[in-house]
């Protein structure tokens, strides 16, 4: 690919700034969120771009607590294998009110991964989607879930309450997964997003990776290629960006150019909507994305 040449890891270029404060409707997201008491993987992934993000008026919400059961060597959300308390059965209804106030009419929830709970929590998933529809007229929601284990039924309980989008991130490729994702499997990943494509054929499927963490051109590629055999439709790559100095460094930074030369690469092998660019995340400007489907 074109614009493979490594770049000095020591300071970040320029397209990777963004703002993280924000200006006065930024402020106002936070002070929603901190007054419904919600979580944010904006905050809790230390996104780059939550001051954008808060000044567009979004946020992803983060349900099932703070606390992840993976040990994902990548992200910054806390880890913790035992111990962790039940999914709070008011977060619901305060999603959707803070949502309500945020004028949000395209919600993105995510989870932590919750390994101790009999369904994962998709049940949870559930019930938050339904307080949204029950609270907000016409909103369309889009979940970014773990992989449930594979659990089959707790697919189903996600299908069943009928998302405008089922988005499970894939991360990275299959020669860098164990080392990065120790708890979870390529291909498990891979098979909950087939899995889910043919119990809801209408519901578009989305996935995401990262790049910067050491593949080459022909490991993405075969991961494009997994992924869309897979029935994804929609699809995100981003730039990793090391949290803290506790978390796998990245080896590049990419350059904007191979960013538009996967992003063609990815359309030529069949995806409908595609965004690639080195600030580009899972929920980036995911209702923009959610119309390509």
């Amino acid at each position: 690919m074109k614009g493979d040449r490594l770049l000095k890891i020591n300071r970040k270029p320029d397209w990777l700034k963004m703002p993280t404060i924000g200006n006065r409707s930024a402020g106002e997201v936070r002070r929603i969120l901190s007054t419904m008491n919600l979580n944010t993987v904006c905050n809790e992934a230390r996104c780059p771009n939550r001051g954008h993000c808060y000044e567009r008026g979004t946020a992803t919400f983060l349900i099932l607590g703070s606390v992840c059961t993976r040990n994902c060597a990548y992200c910054a959300i806390e880890k913790n294998a035992t111990s962790l308390p039940p999914p709070d059965p008011d977060e619901p209804r305060r999603i959707a009110e803070a949502s309500s106030s945020m004028n949000l009419k395209y919600v993105v929830l995510t989870s932590v991964t919750r390994d101790d709970l009999p369904d994962g929590g998709a049940g949870h998933f559930a019930e938050t989607v339904t307080e949204l529809r029950n609270t907000i007229s016409a909103v369309r929601v889009e979940v970014l879930t773990p992989d449930f284990n594979g659990d089959e039924s707790a697919l189903r309980t996600i299908a069943e309450c009928r998302p405008d989008v089922f988005n499970h991130n894939l991360e990275t490729v299959r020669r860098l997964f164990p080392a990065l994702r120790p708890i979870a499997s390529y291909d498990q990943s891979l098979d909950v997003l087939k899995r889910f494509s043919k119990i809801a054929p209408d519901i578009p499927v989305k996935s995401g990776i990262m790049v910067g963490l050491g593949e080459n051109a022909d490991d993405i590629e075969e991961t494009l290629i997994d992924l869309k055999n897979s029935g994804v439709s929609l699809l995100t790559i981003g730039q990793y960006l090391q949290p803290t100095s506790k978390h796998m460094p990245a080896v590049r930074y990419v350059e904007p150019v191979e960013f538009e030369n996967w992003e063609k690469t990815a359309l030529e092998i069949g995806f409908a909507g595609v965004a690639s660019g080195a600030l580009v995340r899972s929920s980036f400007h995911a209702d923009l994305l959610a119309e390509s489907k």
